[in-house]
């Protein structure tokens, strides 16, 4: 895989939990979280767009009873 330049996530703290994303020359982006940096999850634009708003809809939250 060639040298991708990951960036952190604003929400990350400094700890290792970090979510970091990189754009590749082959117009994908790159997902990893910091303590796996060998899991990379390889998307495109409106794929990561759609996740993100999944996200913040709240549709990935545990709902418990």
């Amino acid at each position: 895989m060639p040298d991708l330049h990951w960036q952190k996530s604003s929400y990350s703290s400094e700890a290792s939990n970090c979510v970091e994303l990189a754009a590749a020359s082959d117009s994908t982006l790159r997902l990893r979280e910091s303590d796996d940096p060998t899991a990379i999850v390889t998307l495109r634009a409106p794929a990561l767009s759609s996740l993100l708003g999944a996200i913040r809809q709240g549709t990935f939250e545990d709902h418990k009873a």
